[in-house]
């Protein structure tokens, strides 16, 4: 059985493993319960962190900025093991590209076996590293160009219609062209690109920049078996109905979410649906609640399992047009009708092959844009960002409030993995920067000033739950705006 926690991101995945197998044999030599609570430093020091990853490449590119070909090689430092090392590398390769047609990209990736503790999962999975990489060759080529690098950005976008990722996955409703029209306009970009150059040419040691960027982040789990997810659905007779699902609540509103689908397929208020904690012994051979997908699988094993029961409520129903769930149900008992129901659900139509280099890794997009201003101290160093706008695609939202709150916890935990967070090793692989005096996070001064979120409307994705979209993992990579802001400020430095 399991609780809900206060966070996941990636580090219960599987380095919680041997602290537990620790537990488990101490427990049967003494014969007397266990439990292991590792202190901050030493969790930082031994259970592993997000794979640093070193990017090398080489980009074709016309004269106006126009991306032509990609050729580029990605090392992975895994650490000592492999654990997750591989889909955390082959989700880095599928993001090597980001939101933008590349016709014609070569990109190999390496494990490296180094002599740190190994590297596992965490919030992005791989994603973050293959879209930094791009978003720097897209800066690497206006600079060369001496163009605005968002303008080279805005010319290499994938088109809304007819796009075909460089593995081959048609892009279905593909909505980078028109949010990236949609924020420059409600984020008054124009206007304030000027005003930062206004500013610039008017101070030496103080200097502002302004970036903006787009996220294509593929939905699913990259192994095609773990696209799965149960749940069992209970009726009572007087009408309130208890759910199980394999997914695990971990502070980002799964329980809430389970709780509305299941109310809105049975026609009850959502106050009579309760959600029960995450046990095998009720849903057997569970996925990982990751990848952004809890919502989405365990959302359509529950629908499934609603539909089931509504399909035995259905003579009923006609029998009792109106009648509550309560009476439907009080009235299925005395007939011996079964109110119980296991709901399943497998994502279709999924998986690549990297032998053949064909299939479908993904089984949706979602899509964003961020436009950040930042203001940096030429003599210190230290940076402020000013201002965030964000336009982020959920679908049909099942809580607004929800996936609003998860883009912008994302863009803070974004912004302090590209702009606060530094891991220094020792050569002996000891972890240097492992308590607050070293390794800073972001606190409530490094949000930025003004802090505008809005979701993209009229968006629905019609493959998925209520046509909704997972919202977890891509708007961290909206992080990676403030980093190119703050070189955008730099290089305004470096002019005088």
């Amino acid at each position: 059985s399991r609780k809900g926690s206060g966070g996941g991101f990636g580090g219960k995945e599987t380095r919680n493993v041997f602290i537990g197998l620790t537990c488990a044999v101490a427990s049967k030599k003494l014969r007397l319960p266990v439990r292991i609570s590792l202190d901050r430093d030493q969790d930082m020091c031994i259970t592993g962190q997000r794979h640093p990853f070193l990017v090398k490449y080489r980009v074709a590119h016309d004269a106006a900025g126009l991306i032509l070909a990609v050729d580029a090689q990605l090392y992975a430092n895994g650490g000592c093991s492999l654990d997750l090392s591989r889909p955390v590398l082959e989700r880095a390769l599928f993001h090597i590209e980001n939101a933008y047609h590349v016709p014609h990209l070569r990109v190999v990736g390496r494990v490296c076996r180094t002599n740190l503790p190994s590297n596992t999962a965490f919030r992005g999975f791989g994603g973050p590293q293959g879209i930094m990489a791009c978003e720097n060759y897209m800066e690497h080529v206006a600079r060369a160009l001496g163009k605005n690098p968002d303008e080279v950005r805005a010319l290499n976008l994938y088109a809304s219609r007819g796009a075909v990722t460089p593995y081959g996955q048609p892009l279905v409703d593909c909505h980078a062209r028109e949010m990236w029209s949609a924020i420059m306009e409600t984020s008054d970009y124009a206007a304030r690109r000027a005003a930062v150059e206004a500013f610039n040419g008017s101070n030496r040691w103080k200097k502002r920049g302004l970036a903006a960027m787009p996220v294509k982040f593929g939905m699913s789990f990259t192994a095609k078996f773990m696209n799965q997810a149960s749940a069992l659905v209970h009726v009572y007779t007087d009408g309130t109905v208890l759910v199980s699902h394999g997914g695990t609540e971990i502070g980002q509103g799964l329980h809430t979410k389970m709780c509305q689908i299941a109310a809105t397929e049975l026609g009850v208020p959502i106050e009579q649906v309760h959600v029960t904690d995450t046990s095998t012994d009720k849903c057997a051979n569970t996925q990982p609640t990751a990848a952004s997908v809890g919502a989405d699988i365990n959302g359509m094993a529950v629908q499934d399992a609603c539909k089931q029961i509504n399909a035995r409520l259905e003579k009923l129903r006609h029998a009792k047009p109106g009648a509550p769930l309560s009476e439907l149900a009080m009235a299925a008992w005395l007939d011996r009708i079964d109110l119980s129901a296991h709901g399943f659900y497998k994502t279709p139509d999924i998986g690549f092959n990297f032998e053949t280099q064909e299939g479908k890794p993904f089984h949706y997009f979602a899509y964003g844009v961020c436009v950040a201003e930042v203001e940096i101290d030429v003599l210190t160093g230290d940076f402020t960002t000013l201002r965030a706008d964000i336009l982020h695609d959920v679908g049909d939202s099942l809580n607004p409030a929800i996936d609003v709150g998860q883009v912008e916890g994302a863009f803070v935990q974004g912004m302090g993995l590209f702009m606060l967070e530094e891991m220094v090793w020792l050569r002996n692989g000891q972890l240097f920067t492992r308590g607050p005096s070293t390794y800073k996070i972001p606190s409530a001064n490094d949000i930025p000033i003004d802090f505008r979120v809005r979701l993209f409307a009229d968006a629905p994705c019609r493959r998925t739950i209520f046509s909704s979209k997972g919202v977890g993992e891509p708007p961290l990579n909206f992080g990676i705006a403030v980093m190119m802001a703050t070189k955008d400020a730099i290089a305004a430095a470096r002019k005088d």
